[in-house]
């Protein structure tokens, strides 16, 4: 998902020049038609950067799963492949509609309205998809890990291949019956300030069942990270009992070791889609609220600016995932360790060095005294 780079708020927040803001004849949704085309360079560059890293990220995630089919492990890595898969369809996806959009504001005198209209329904529904999927990927492979670490028996039971794959496809099943609730009237996507990207209707002419999609959205999502967060303290607090008991053998420390390096994955995943995703999610529904009761009043501008910042950081988390499995995997982890073990001990060896000098030279100025 994509963001715009630009928007004009001069002098006050209240003033978001509301001139350059064009009231579409569909439920009056806002664009911007002021003559000056927004830069698409940003756009471009996060598209650009989204791909690489995501494109990185599923390979290494491929050759893993390759080396670990038989074992535990393979049941998280194909969850990781599909998630690290569905943010790269995300980039492209609606990184082109949005970058449409761009070139579509530079001509939009002879574009068609119902060519428009189609586009934003379309990219809000995709905003929506490449949302949810993402969260309920996260919350999904939380659940598996900490049913697998606390109930090892019962995972290997349960949990398959086949199972998995279905899990999978129920979970972008639901993400697009949800993104498809518009069409059935019940909410609607609607362009977005500064004109450049849609989504669920939070601003202009807000109906009941536009805040009860965004209120659908909003709580799936953060439902999910709260349950991925309860799932991931509990994977937590059961890794760091069995290792302080120090009851195992070779073969389950390294199961364990398995276990920790999926466990801390997990968590980079979450606090990132917990920093990219809350402001949205809540500006959104705050939003939504307001304008429903008609309690926005001058504080318009602030709002779009916010959903602007929102949408922003929620693009910022499909760039940030693949890192999670790019450096938090247990290779570099382990290189960093003994980085920074080496620099601790060479600081220990020359706390020592200085130590051995000062008291070396305490002792000497002793003797010399008794020498006098």
């Amino acid at each position: 998902m994509l963001a715009t780079q630009h928007f004009n708020c001069s002098g006050p927040m209240a003033s978001c020049n509301h001139n350059s803001m064009e009231q579409r004849p569909e439920g009056g949704r806002t664009g911007t038609n002021n003559g000056t085309a927004p830069s698409p360079l940003a756009a471009g560059i996060s598209m650009s950067l989204g791909i690489l890293f995501n494109v990185v990220a599923l390979i290494i995630l491929v050759k893993a799963y390759n080396r670990f089919r038989r074992r535990s492990k393979a049941t998280f890595l194909l969850f990781a492949s599909s998630l690290v898969a569905t943010d790269l369809a995300g980039h492209i996806i609606s990184g082109a509609l949005v970058l449409s959009r761009y070139s579509a504001s530079t001509n939009s005198t002879t574009s068609n309205t119902s060519d428009h209209d189609v586009s934003c329904s379309f990219l809000g529904g995709s905003m929506v998809f490449f949302g949810l999927c993402p969260l309920f990927l996260g919350c999904a492979m939380a659940a598996e890990r900490c049913l697998g670490i606390t109930k090892p028996l019962v995972h290997a039971r349960l949990v398959t291949t086949a199972r998995t794959k279905m899990a999978l496809t129920m979970i972008w099943f639901l993400a697009l019956c949800v993104a498809l609730l518009p069409s059935f009237n019940l909410g609607d996507y609607a362009l977005q300030y500064p004109g450049t990207w849609c989504f669920i209707s939070v601003m202009d002419d807000v109906k009941a069942t536009d805040l009860a999609f965004m209120i659908l959205f909003s709580g799936l999502a953060l439902s999910s990270l709260a349950l991925a967060f309860v799932c991931n303290t509990i994977s937590g607090i059961k890794l760091v009992t069995a290792r302080l008991k120090k009851k195992s053998c070779s073969q389950r420390f390294s199961a364990r070791a398995h276990d920790t390096e999926m466990v801390v994955q997990l968590v980079g995943i979450m606090v990132t889609s917990c920093i990219c995703w809350s402001p949205l999610l809540v500006f959104g529904l705050i939003s939504a609220t307001r304008s429903y009761t008609h309690s926005l009043a001058d504080d318009d501008c602030t709002y779009r600016t916010l959903m602007v910042t929102g949408v922003r950081m929620a693009t910022c988390n499909q760039i940030l995932d693949p890192w999670v499995y790019i450096l938090l995997r247990r290779a570099i982890l382990r290189k960093i360790y003994h980085i920074t073990k080496k620099q601790a001990s060479s600081r220990g060896g020359t706390l020592r060095s200085l130590r051995w000098d000062i008291s070396s030279f305490q002792t000497s100025e002793k003797n010399c005294i008794k020498n006098i």
